[in-house]
């Protein structure tokens, strides 16, 4: 088992997942905490899923809630 975690191309799998995972997570994270969103913001935080939660929460809930968001405002109209 330590033959695998100290192979060369592990380490370059690390490094470039951590890469990847990087600017996804810090925008999921900012955009959450900017919209007042703390249970998607602990969530994003917590769960490394290589950013698939983070680019799904950027793409697909944000906007599904932003439209709900809408139509919530225009029925108080």
């Amino acid at each position: 088992m330590e033959e695998f975690v100290y192979s060369p191309w592990f380490v370059w799998v690390a490094v470039i997942a951590g890469i990847w995972t990087l600017p996804w997570t810090g925008v999921a994270l900012w955009m959450s905490a900017r919209d007042g969103r703390k249970g998607w913001f602990i969530a994003l935080l917590l769960i490394n899923s290589l950013a698939g939660l983070e680019i799904l929460y950027i793409f697909v809930f944000r906007k599904r809630m932003d439209q709900n968001r809408t139509k919530a405002e225009d029925v108080v109209r």
